[in-house]
Protein backbone atom coordinates (compact mmCIF):
# COMPACT_ATOMS: atom_id res chain seq x y z
CA UNK A 1 0.00 0.00 0.00
CA UNK A 2 0.90 3.08 -1.46
CA UNK A 3 0.85 6.63 0.64
CA UNK A 4 -1.53 7.50 -2.55
CA UNK A 5 -3.34 4.26 -0.94
CA UNK A 6 -4.41 6.31 2.65
CA UNK A 7 -5.88 9.76 3.38
CA UNK A 8 -5.45 10.57 7.02
CA UNK A 9 -5.07 7.11 8.19
CA UNK A 10 -7.92 5.74 6.18
CA UNK A 11 -7.86 3.64 3.08
CA UNK A 12 -8.59 5.54 -0.39
CA UNK A 13 -11.61 3.58 -2.18
CA UNK A 14 -9.69 2.69 -5.18
CA UNK A 15 -7.35 -0.01 -2.80
CA UNK A 16 -10.54 -1.14 -1.53
CA UNK A 17 -11.64 -1.08 -4.70
CA UNK A 18 -8.95 -3.57 -6.17
CA UNK A 19 -8.86 -5.61 -2.63
CA UNK A 20 -12.46 -6.65 -3.64
CA UNK A 21 -12.39 -7.31 -7.36
CA UNK A 22 -11.06 -11.05 -7.41
CA UNK A 23 -14.08 -11.36 -4.92
CA UNK A 24 -17.21 -10.18 -6.01
CA UNK A 25 -16.85 -11.46 -10.09
CA UNK A 26 -20.25 -10.72 -11.80
CA UNK A 27 -21.97 -13.60 -11.59
CA UNK A 28 -26.31 -14.23 -12.41
CA UNK A 29 -27.54 -14.86 -9.73
CA UNK A 30 -28.41 -18.33 -9.55
CA UNK A 31 -31.40 -20.76 -7.60
CA UNK A 32 -29.20 -22.74 -5.89
CA UNK A 33 -26.64 -20.68 -3.97
CA UNK A 34 -23.20 -23.17 -3.26
CA UNK A 35 -21.32 -19.80 -3.16
CA UNK A 36 -20.74 -18.92 0.26
CA UNK A 37 -19.83 -22.03 2.32
CA UNK A 38 -23.13 -22.10 4.92
CA UNK A 39 -25.01 -24.90 6.03
CA UNK A 40 -26.88 -27.26 3.25
CA UNK A 41 -29.19 -28.99 5.89
CA UNK A 42 -30.46 -25.58 7.45
CA UNK A 43 -30.53 -25.52 11.45
CA UNK A 44 -30.81 -27.49 14.52
CA UNK A 45 -34.71 -27.85 15.60
CA UNK A 46 -33.60 -26.17 18.89
CA UNK A 47 -32.54 -23.32 17.23
CA UNK A 48 -35.95 -23.20 15.03
CA UNK A 49 -37.84 -23.26 18.24
CA UNK A 50 -36.29 -20.20 19.69
CA UNK A 51 -36.95 -18.15 16.72
CA UNK A 52 -40.42 -19.04 16.62
CA UNK A 53 -41.05 -18.42 20.21
CA UNK A 54 -39.58 -14.92 20.06
CA UNK A 55 -41.63 -11.81 21.58
CA UNK A 56 -42.06 -8.25 20.89
CA UNK A 57 -39.54 -7.56 23.57
CA UNK A 58 -37.21 -9.40 21.92
CA UNK A 59 -37.52 -6.91 19.06
CA UNK A 60 -37.79 -3.54 21.01
CA UNK A 61 -35.14 -4.18 23.89
CA UNK A 62 -31.33 -3.59 23.16
CA UNK A 63 -29.93 -6.94 23.44
CA UNK A 64 -27.18 -7.47 26.93
CA UNK A 65 -24.20 -5.11 25.98
CA UNK A 66 -21.57 -7.60 25.65
CA UNK A 67 -23.59 -11.31 25.29
CA UNK A 68 -22.48 -12.59 28.95
CA UNK A 69 -24.33 -15.61 28.50
CA UNK A 70 -23.72 -16.54 25.93
CA UNK A 71 -19.40 -15.83 26.15
CA UNK A 72 -20.21 -18.26 29.11
CA UNK A 73 -21.75 -20.85 26.96
CA UNK A 74 -19.17 -20.68 24.48
CA UNK A 75 -16.78 -20.70 27.21
CA UNK A 76 -17.98 -24.18 28.49
CA UNK A 77 -17.88 -25.09 25.00
CA UNK A 78 -14.34 -24.13 24.01
CA UNK A 79 -13.01 -25.08 27.52
CA UNK A 80 -11.90 -22.15 28.70
CA UNK A 81 -12.99 -19.62 31.38
CA UNK A 82 -15.34 -16.70 30.42
CA UNK A 83 -13.05 -13.80 30.16
CA UNK A 84 -11.25 -15.44 27.23
CA UNK A 85 -14.16 -15.25 24.91
CA UNK A 86 -15.63 -12.41 23.00
CA UNK A 87 -18.22 -12.39 21.36
CA UNK A 88 -19.03 -10.23 17.88
CA UNK A 89 -21.08 -9.53 15.10
CA UNK A 90 -19.51 -12.79 12.82
CA UNK A 91 -16.26 -14.13 13.19
CA UNK A 92 -15.77 -10.96 10.82
CA UNK A 93 -16.32 -8.27 13.56
CA UNK A 94 -13.24 -10.16 15.91
CA UNK A 95 -11.08 -9.93 13.14
CA UNK A 96 -12.08 -6.26 12.00
CA UNK A 97 -11.26 -5.30 16.30
CA UNK A 98 -7.67 -7.41 15.80
CA UNK A 99 -6.83 -5.47 13.34
CA UNK A 100 -7.84 -1.95 14.96
CA UNK A 101 -6.71 -2.55 17.93
CA UNK A 102 -2.83 -3.39 16.38
CA UNK A 103 -2.83 -0.73 13.71
CA UNK A 104 -0.65 2.33 13.61
CA UNK A 105 1.89 4.16 11.58
CA UNK A 106 4.30 2.25 9.67
CA UNK A 107 2.36 -1.24 10.79
CA UNK A 108 1.95 -4.54 8.81
CA UNK A 109 -0.18 -7.63 9.12
CA UNK A 110 1.05 -10.72 7.10
CA UNK A 111 -1.93 -12.34 5.30
CA UNK A 112 -1.21 -15.62 3.53
CA UNK A 113 -2.01 -15.51 -0.53
CA UNK A 114 -4.46 -16.66 -1.23
CA UNK A 115 -6.50 -16.86 1.84
CA UNK A 116 -9.94 -15.23 3.19
CA UNK A 117 -10.02 -11.91 1.15
CA UNK A 118 -11.21 -10.06 3.79
CA UNK A 119 -8.55 -10.10 5.84
CA UNK A 120 -6.72 -8.00 3.53
CA UNK A 121 -9.75 -5.51 2.83
CA UNK A 122 -9.56 -5.27 6.77
CA UNK A 123 -6.01 -4.81 7.06
CA UNK A 124 -6.40 -1.90 4.52
CA UNK A 125 -9.47 -0.03 6.03
CA UNK A 126 -7.38 -0.16 9.67
CA UNK A 127 -4.27 1.61 7.86
CA UNK A 128 -2.44 -1.86 8.00
CA UNK A 129 -0.25 -2.13 5.33
CA UNK A 130 -1.20 -5.92 4.14
CA UNK A 131 2.24 -8.52 3.03
CA UNK A 132 1.55 -10.96 1.05
CA UNK A 133 2.70 -14.70 2.15
CA UNK A 134 2.44 -17.10 -0.35
CA UNK A 135 1.71 -20.70 0.25
CA UNK A 136 4.01 -23.37 -0.20
CA UNK A 137 3.23 -25.75 -3.26
CA UNK A 138 1.80 -28.15 -0.80
CA UNK A 139 -0.62 -25.45 0.28
CA UNK A 140 1.23 -25.48 3.91
CA UNK A 141 1.75 -22.13 5.48
CA UNK A 142 5.52 -21.08 4.82
CA UNK A 143 6.60 -19.97 8.32
CA UNK A 144 9.94 -18.45 7.96
CA UNK A 145 8.58 -15.90 5.11
CA UNK A 146 5.49 -15.39 7.63
CA UNK A 147 8.38 -14.47 10.22
CA UNK A 148 10.34 -12.52 8.42
CA UNK A 149 7.80 -9.94 7.53
CA UNK A 150 8.01 -9.42 11.36
CA UNK A 151 4.02 -7.72 10.89
CA UNK A 152 2.38 -6.56 13.95
CA UNK A 153 -0.39 -8.93 13.14
CA UNK A 154 -0.44 -12.09 11.38
CA UNK A 155 -3.53 -13.94 10.04
CA UNK A 156 -3.54 -17.79 9.00
CA UNK A 157 -6.74 -19.30 7.87
CA UNK A 158 -6.46 -23.15 9.11
CA UNK A 159 -9.01 -24.83 7.68
CA UNK A 160 -7.95 -22.44 4.68
CA UNK A 161 -10.27 -20.62 2.69
CA UNK A 162 -10.48 -21.11 -0.62
CA UNK A 163 -7.64 -23.82 -0.53
CA UNK A 164 -9.91 -26.30 1.80
CA UNK A 165 -6.71 -27.69 3.80
CA UNK A 166 -5.23 -27.25 7.14
CA UNK A 167 -2.31 -25.70 8.27
CA UNK A 168 0.13 -28.22 9.68
CA UNK A 169 0.51 -28.15 13.42
CA UNK A 170 4.35 -27.61 13.25
CA UNK A 171 4.54 -24.63 10.72
CA UNK A 172 1.72 -22.95 13.45
CA UNK A 173 3.21 -23.52 16.13
CA UNK A 174 6.55 -22.19 14.86
CA UNK A 175 5.02 -18.94 14.23
CA UNK A 176 3.00 -19.08 17.42
CA UNK A 177 6.62 -19.10 19.46
CA UNK A 178 8.32 -16.97 17.20
CA UNK A 179 6.11 -14.12 15.90
CA UNK A 180 6.72 -9.95 17.02
CA UNK A 181 3.43 -9.39 17.25
CA UNK A 182 -0.39 -10.99 17.64
CA UNK A 183 -1.41 -14.12 15.47
CA UNK A 184 -4.80 -14.69 14.20
CA UNK A 185 -5.83 -18.01 13.36
CA UNK A 186 -9.00 -18.12 11.41
CA UNK A 187 -11.24 -21.40 12.48
CA UNK A 188 -14.24 -20.79 10.75
CA UNK A 189 -14.22 -24.17 9.33
CA UNK A 190 -12.74 -25.51 12.07
CA UNK A 191 -15.98 -28.40 12.77
CA UNK A 192 -15.28 -30.25 9.83
CA UNK A 193 -11.65 -31.00 10.07
CA UNK A 194 -8.28 -29.45 10.91
CA UNK A 195 -7.39 -29.31 14.55
CA UNK A 196 -8.12 -26.14 16.94
CA UNK A 197 -6.19 -24.20 18.98
CA UNK A 198 -8.86 -22.68 20.56
CA UNK A 199 -8.49 -24.36 23.76
CA UNK A 200 -4.49 -23.22 24.45
CA UNK A 201 -4.91 -19.59 23.57
CA UNK A 202 -5.52 -18.28 26.36
CA UNK A 203 -2.56 -19.82 27.97
CA UNK A 204 -0.09 -18.83 24.65
CA UNK A 205 -0.89 -15.01 25.00
CA UNK A 206 -0.16 -13.48 21.46
CA UNK A 207 -2.74 -15.61 19.75
CA UNK A 208 -6.81 -15.19 18.90
CA UNK A 209 -8.54 -17.74 17.57
CA UNK A 210 -11.73 -16.99 15.36
CA UNK A 211 -15.10 -18.75 15.53
CA UNK A 212 -18.10 -18.74 13.69
CA UNK A 213 -21.75 -19.78 14.07
CA UNK A 214 -22.15 -18.92 10.29
CA UNK A 215 -21.06 -22.29 8.71
CA UNK A 216 -21.26 -25.94 10.82
CA UNK A 217 -24.16 -24.15 12.98
CA UNK A 218 -26.18 -22.62 9.73
CA UNK A 219 -26.31 -19.18 11.68
CA UNK A 220 -24.84 -16.83 8.97
CA UNK A 221 -28.14 -15.07 8.38
CA UNK A 222 -27.62 -13.91 12.20
CA UNK A 223 -24.41 -13.65 12.32
CA UNK A 224 -22.67 -14.50 15.48
CA UNK A 225 -18.98 -15.42 16.17
CA UNK A 226 -16.89 -15.13 18.60
CA UNK A 227 -13.09 -14.86 19.38
CA UNK A 228 -10.39 -17.18 22.23
CA UNK A 229 -7.39 -15.75 23.70
CA UNK A 230 -5.92 -14.74 27.14
CA UNK A 231 -8.19 -12.52 29.00
CA UNK A 232 -5.73 -9.47 28.86
CA UNK A 233 -5.66 -10.14 24.97
CA UNK A 234 -9.63 -10.20 25.20
CA UNK A 235 -9.72 -7.01 27.01
CA UNK A 236 -7.77 -5.14 24.76
CA UNK A 237 -9.77 -6.27 21.79
CA UNK A 238 -13.08 -5.28 23.64
CA UNK A 239 -11.93 -1.49 23.94
CA UNK A 240 -12.77 -1.15 19.99
CA UNK A 241 -15.62 -3.68 19.77
CA UNK A 242 -18.43 -1.73 21.64
CA UNK A 243 -21.88 -2.80 22.90
CA UNK A 244 -24.84 -4.47 21.48
CA UNK A 245 -23.12 -6.58 18.20
CA UNK A 246 -25.22 -9.38 18.76
CA UNK A 247 -28.77 -9.43 18.57
CA UNK A 248 -31.17 -10.90 21.42
CA UNK A 249 -32.47 -12.94 18.78
CA UNK A 250 -28.87 -14.13 17.49
CA UNK A 251 -27.89 -14.71 21.29
CA UNK A 252 -30.60 -17.19 21.53
CA UNK A 253 -30.24 -18.59 18.53
CA UNK A 254 -26.46 -19.20 19.73
CA UNK A 255 -27.61 -20.51 22.71
CA UNK A 256 -29.70 -23.41 21.56
CA UNK A 257 -27.04 -24.49 19.05
CA UNK A 258 -24.53 -25.19 21.69
CA UNK A 259 -27.33 -26.94 24.00
CA UNK A 260 -27.29 -30.75 23.62
CA UNK A 261 -29.66 -31.35 21.10
CA UNK A 262 -27.88 -28.31 18.76
CA UNK A 263 -24.37 -29.55 18.95
CA UNK A 264 -25.64 -33.44 18.40
CA UNK A 265 -27.82 -31.98 15.17
CA UNK A 266 -24.48 -29.88 13.84
CA UNK A 267 -22.31 -32.78 14.49
CA UNK A 268 -24.89 -34.91 12.06
CA UNK A 269 -24.96 -32.40 9.46
CA UNK A 270 -20.80 -31.97 9.58
CA UNK A 271 -20.91 -35.78 9.06
CA UNK A 272 -23.20 -35.42 6.31
CA UNK A 273 -21.26 -32.59 4.15
CA UNK A 274 -17.81 -34.81 5.15
CA UNK A 275 -19.82 -37.55 2.88
CA UNK A 276 -20.97 -36.03 0.62
CA UNK A 277 -18.15 -34.16 -0.19
CA UNK A 278 -15.59 -37.12 -0.79
CA UNK A 279 -18.54 -38.51 -2.89
CA UNK A 280 -18.30 -35.02 -5.07
CA UNK A 281 -14.79 -34.91 -5.05
CA UNK A 282 -14.66 -39.07 -6.53
CA UNK A 283 -17.01 -37.61 -9.14
CA UNK A 284 -14.95 -34.67 -10.11
CA UNK A 285 -12.11 -36.71 -10.53
CA UNK A 286 -13.92 -39.39 -12.66
CA UNK A 287 -15.19 -36.52 -14.93
CA UNK A 288 -11.03 -35.78 -15.54
CA UNK A 289 -11.24 -32.53 -13.32
CA UNK A 290 -8.51 -32.09 -10.97
CA UNK A 291 -10.23 -30.53 -7.38
CA UNK A 292 -8.20 -30.03 -4.32
CA UNK A 293 -8.32 -32.07 -1.64
CA UNK A 294 -10.89 -30.48 1.52
CA UNK A 295 -11.42 -31.00 4.90
CA UNK A 296 -14.00 -28.28 4.86
CA UNK A 297 -17.43 -27.78 3.43
CA UNK A 298 -16.49 -26.61 -0.10
CA UNK A 299 -14.59 -28.03 -2.70
CA UNK A 300 -11.63 -26.38 -4.89
CA UNK A 301 -11.38 -26.69 -8.64
CA UNK A 302 -8.98 -25.62 -10.77
CA UNK A 303 -10.83 -24.76 -14.45
CA UNK A 304 -9.58 -23.14 -17.41
CA UNK A 305 -11.91 -20.01 -17.48
CA UNK A 306 -12.94 -19.36 -13.82
CA UNK A 307 -15.59 -16.65 -15.19
CA UNK A 308 -17.12 -18.62 -17.50
CA UNK A 309 -17.12 -21.90 -16.23
CA UNK A 310 -19.37 -19.59 -13.35
CA UNK A 311 -21.15 -18.27 -15.82
CA UNK A 312 -22.19 -21.36 -17.18
CA UNK A 313 -23.14 -23.05 -14.31
CA UNK A 314 -25.61 -20.18 -13.08
CA UNK A 315 -27.39 -20.36 -16.76
CA UNK A 316 -27.87 -23.84 -15.48
CA UNK A 317 -28.89 -22.27 -12.02
CA UNK A 318 -25.79 -22.99 -9.75
CA UNK A 319 -23.98 -20.25 -8.23
CA UNK A 320 -20.20 -21.18 -7.64
CA UNK A 321 -17.30 -18.22 -6.64
CA UNK A 322 -15.34 -17.45 -9.42
CA UNK A 323 -11.85 -16.77 -8.24
CA UNK A 324 -9.69 -16.18 -11.24
CA UNK A 325 -5.98 -15.90 -11.05
CA UNK A 326 -5.23 -17.52 -7.25
CA UNK A 327 -1.40 -17.50 -6.56
CA UNK A 328 -0.08 -20.95 -7.07
CA UNK A 329 -3.21 -22.47 -8.37
CA UNK A 330 -4.54 -20.34 -11.03
CA UNK A 331 -8.60 -20.34 -12.41
CA UNK A 332 -10.46 -22.23 -9.64
CA UNK A 333 -13.81 -22.28 -8.41
CA UNK A 334 -15.08 -22.42 -4.76
CA UNK A 335 -18.20 -24.57 -4.90
CA UNK A 336 -19.88 -25.29 -1.26
CA UNK A 337 -21.05 -28.62 -0.57
CA UNK A 338 -24.73 -28.58 -1.13
CA UNK A 339 -27.01 -31.68 -1.56
CA UNK A 340 -25.94 -34.21 -3.80
CA UNK A 341 -28.66 -33.55 -6.40
CA UNK A 342 -27.18 -30.21 -6.96
CA UNK A 343 -23.46 -31.43 -6.66
CA UNK A 344 -24.24 -33.88 -9.23
CA UNK A 345 -25.37 -31.18 -11.80
CA UNK A 346 -22.15 -29.21 -11.11
CA UNK A 347 -20.39 -32.33 -12.05
CA UNK A 348 -22.66 -32.58 -14.92
CA UNK A 349 -22.05 -28.99 -16.10
CA UNK A 350 -18.60 -28.78 -15.81
CA UNK A 351 -17.43 -32.49 -17.48
CA UNK A 352 -19.56 -30.78 -20.40
CA UNK A 353 -17.29 -28.03 -21.07
CA UNK A 354 -14.02 -29.92 -20.94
Amino acid sequence: MTTKDTVAGTVAPRALVGALAAYEVEIPRAAVDLSNNTSAFGVAPAVLDVIRSARAEHLVSYPSAYSGTLREAIAAHVGVEARAVMVGCGSDDVLDCTFRTFAGDGRSAAILDPTFVMARIFALTNGLHPIPVPLRADRDVDADAVLATRASVTYLCSPNNPTANSLSRDAVARIVARASGVVMIDEAYAEYGGESWASRAPELGNVVVLRTFSKAFGLAGLRVGYGVASPALIAELEKVRGPYKVTSIGEQAALAALSDDGLAWMRDAVARTRELRDRFLESLQKAGLAPLSSVTNFVLVPVPDAVRAARTLGEHGIGVRALPRLRGIGDALRISVGVWPHLERVVAVLAGMA
